[in-house]
């Protein structure tokens, strides 16, 4: 059942979870018991299936990423409504050796990464890879700086576009809907990302009891409950289609 424990301090809790790994993992389970099923041990992987992976590959996996597996990635929900967490067994370097893959884009148009020389690193920041047609002009671009907080942004990101009555996605919003959400709504303090990119970038907002991600194309949104989702609709009437 979603949406029956206590009360979180959304803000709050999520500015902790960007201060440090163990941060970042409070405030999913936090997130996760909240805004959806809570999180047991069945949701992570196995430590033998980690180990398996290294092995295989030949490398070590950084800490921040052991530790998210173990958490919370088997749980499709959180990492795979668009795009896609790669199982232990799925993870694999590039063609070009330069990055740990472990994220695909649903239409494969992009792949996230980690460079295998910040390996070492318990906590490295985290690269994207726009699939080109021409290969040659390929490269590997700064999307967060820590593997931790990207999952705060994956488990984010994937659970509002789970679909079901909770969710829903706002095509195209108009200038008065945005009006709307910058000045009734908080601004979530997720850093700018991409890094280092032009424009706002992605932006995420908390209103009553709803969650927003506003990517410039459109805003997707998920309500603790349909009644919330609806709530905001009211608030904002454009094409609105189901998640």
């Amino acid at each position: 059942m979603t949406g029956t424990t206590a009360p979180l301090d959304f803000a709050g809790a999520l500015a902790r979870g960007l201060r440090n790994r163990n941060g970042a993992w409070e405030f999913i389970r936090a997130y996760a018991d909240r805004w959806t099923d809570g999180l047991d041990e069945s949701d992570g992987w196995e430590e033998a299936d980690l180990d398996a992976a290294e092995n295989r590959m030949g490398l070590r996996l950084p800490a921040a990423l052991r530790e998210a597996y173990r958490l919370f990635a088997r749980r499709t929900d959180l990492t795979g409504n668009h795009d896609r967490l790669l199982a232990p067994s799925e993870l694999y370097v590039d063609a070009a050796r330069e990055a740990l893959v472990f994220r695909h884009e649903n239409q494969g148009a992009a792949s996230w990464g980690i460079l295998l020389q910040t390996l070492r690193e318990e906590d490295p920041a985290v690269l994207i890879r726009a699939d080109l047609a021409d290969r040659s002009v390929e490269r590997w671009e700064r999307w967060m700086d820590r593997f931790s907080v990207c999952c705060v942004e994956i488990v984010l990101s994937e659970s509002v576009q789970a679909g079901g009555e909770v969710c829903g996605f706002l095509h195209e919003p108009a200038e008065e809907d945005l009006l709307v959400l910058e000045q009734t709504f908080v601004r979530l303090p997720l850093p700018q990302y991409p890094a280092g990119g032009n424009g706002p970038g992605i932006r995420w907002f908390l209103g009553q009891d709803v969650l927003v991600r506003d990517d410039g194309a459109g805003l997707l949104v998920r309500g603790l409950t349909a009644e919330a989702l609806d709530r905001f609709r009211g608030l904002t009437p454009g094409e609105w289609i189901d998640s």
